[in-house]
């Protein structure tokens, strides 16, 4: 998320700065107010100050939504977070504090000190950079104590994973999907809440009846509900995801162009055929003006008609303008994750008309050219795997601990 920190806080001109700060040249009465608490969690107050620093940082890291309401749920967050870790005895020493931001800092291939001297050019302080760090870390080890009792990770689940990420076996899954369009930045944080109320559903039947009532996908009219799809297909950070889920579960809102996907896991089968990884994927997009419109979608359909393969967009281009018609060939993990879902469906020839973009504006006209093999490539290891179900499925607990907590806790905003 922050491996663009060092050109975004250059970028950060004095007058955007003195703007996220509400104004650098405040009068005696707003400084006063600064430590000021606006919010009460569980009698633990957050200031105007930790608003503004938290708004700051989220916005140098380029979170997506609007940058003070994702930092007024965070600090809310967070004060739960740390009062469930209180009551359960466990406390971070500075050493495991430090040790987290050298490694957040490492993300952006920075020491420490460099990390922090950067922030604090752009006006964060150590303090709440520390602070941040201390609360993710707390809950991890509050979350991992709690619940990796009742987490396990079978040999069934090592062997299938394995199998299906080096191609040593073909898996598929049943999928059904629910698309959240975000059509204006105003929108992202209320799609993300209605994303994460979705990831709550419990069962096929309540996981339908929200992708009737809110998908954009053109599955939304059978209740989301995908056709069998090879798990290979998927792209690589979607694959991994839908690993770390049992059959029921649901993943969490996870943020795509223009909108924010969640996905249930019906059914995953496993045959002794090994599927091809491919190591590039060759597709084109035709942009259809008025989005999902009567008029856009009965024009895809004419077309749809039309053309057998990739090749035969060209003429249906000519004399428009270069931008409406793109095709190329790229690696699966470069491909835009909604765009990979959808060629995940498709053979080669076959078409999608689930997408959109222009903020809903633009109809996607997607067709699969198609696939060039894998020869080789490294593999993960089977520890890699195994860590990384168990800490989903931790995940899981970890979301809806947090929601308990969240509806019993105090909030008091001033």
């Amino acid at each position: 998320m922050i491996s663009k920190i060092r050109q975004t806080i250059a970028a950060l001109a004095l007058p955007a700065l003195v703007a996220l700060a509400g104004g650098a040249g405040t009068g005696p009465a707003q400084a006063q107010n600064l430590f000021e608490p606006i919010i009460h969690v569980n009698d633990q107050a957050i200031t105007r100050y930790e608003l503004q620093q938290r708004a700051r940082m989220l916005t140098l890291f380029r979170a997506p939504g609007d940058p003070t309401a994702l930092a007024r749920e965070q600090l809310i967050e967070e004060r739960i977070k740390l009062d469930a870790a209180r009551a359960s005895g466990v406390v971070l020493d500075d050493e495991e504090i430090k040790a987290g931001m050298a490694e957040f800092a490492g993300r952006a291939n920075m020491e420490t000190e460099q990390f922090v001297t950067a922030l604090a050019g752009a006006g964060v302080s150590e303090p709440s950079f520390r602070a941040f760090v201390r609360a993710g870390i707390t809950w991890r080890d509050l979350t991992r104590a709690r619940f990796v009792s009742q987490v396990s990770v079978s040999e069934d689940d090592i062997e299938r994973a394995t199998l299906a990420l080096t191609g040593g076996s073909s898996v598929r899954v049943l999928l059904s999907e629910i698309i959240l369009p975000v059509e204006n930045p105003a929108e992202a944080e209320s799609v993300q809440a209605l994303g994460a109320r979705i990831a709550q559903s419990e069962g096929e039947a309540a996981f339908a009846e929200q992708a009737r009532l809110h998908s954009a996908a053109s599955t939304a009219g059978r209740g989301g509900r995908m056709d069998w799809v090879q798990l290979s297909d998927l792209p690589q950070g979607l694959r991994q995801v839908i690993l770390g889920l049992a059959p029921g579960d649901v993943s969490e809102p996870l943020p795509i162009e223009g909108a924010v996907a969640l996905f249930l896991l019906r059914d995953i089968q496993e045959t002794s055929v090994a599927t091809p990884e491919y190591s590039a994927i060759e597709y084109a997009t035709y942009y259809i003006p008025g989005g999902r419109s009567e008029q856009a979608l009965a024009q895809a359909a004419r077309l749809r008609a039309e053309v057998d393969v990739c090749d035969d967009l060209y003429g249906v281009a000519q004399g428009q303008p270069p931008e409406v018609l793109e095709r190329g060939s790229r690696a699966p993990e470069e491909i835009p994750a909604d765009i990979a879902v959808q060629l995940a469906q498709l053979d080669p020839g076959e078409v999608s008309t689930s997408l959109t973009r222009a903020n809903g504006q633009t109809l996607v006209f997607l067709m699969l050219c198609g696939r060039s093999p894998k020869l080789d490539g490294d593999q993960p290891t089977v520890d890699d795997l195994s860590n990384f179900i168990r800490n989903r499925r931790i995940e899981s607990f970890a979301n809806s601990y947090l929601e308990q907590l969240r509806a019993e806790a105090r909030i008091v905003e001033n």
